[in-house]
């Protein structure tokens, strides 16, 4: 006879918050956006080092989460910004006291 074995499954609030922050570069990008509405072009300027993929991987994780809005405008070339939501925002005072931590720590 098999025995059948449920995983347990508990739920974590910090998990769940660093699957919506995401990966490497949504530091530096959250960053630049707490600054205001910022073009692609203008993200990647700033962060040097991120590819032009990585970012638009990350911004569009951010985008899917309801952290970051993404605006299209029809012009030629076409103009594409991106600002935070309000649950982007509300990210700001948890990523300064991370900065603080990190000054004091790391």
């Amino acid at each position: 006879m098999q025995e059948i074995k449920e995983e347990l499954v508990i739920e974590c609030s910090i998990e769940k918050a660093l699957n919506v922050i995401g990966g490497k570069w949504t530091f530096l990008i959250l960053k630049q956006l707490f600054e205001g509405t910022k073009r692609f072009g203008e993200i990647q300027k700033s962060i040097p080092k991120i590819s032009p993929k990585a970012l638009t991987d990350t911004l569009r994780h951010l985008e899917e989460n309801e952290v970051v809005i993404r605006k299209v405008t029809p012009t030629v070339p076409v103009t594409v910004e991106y600002s935070l939501t309000e649950k982007g925002q509300a990210l700001h005072k948890i990523l300064k006291e991370m900065k603080i931590w990190g000054s004091r720590w790391a």
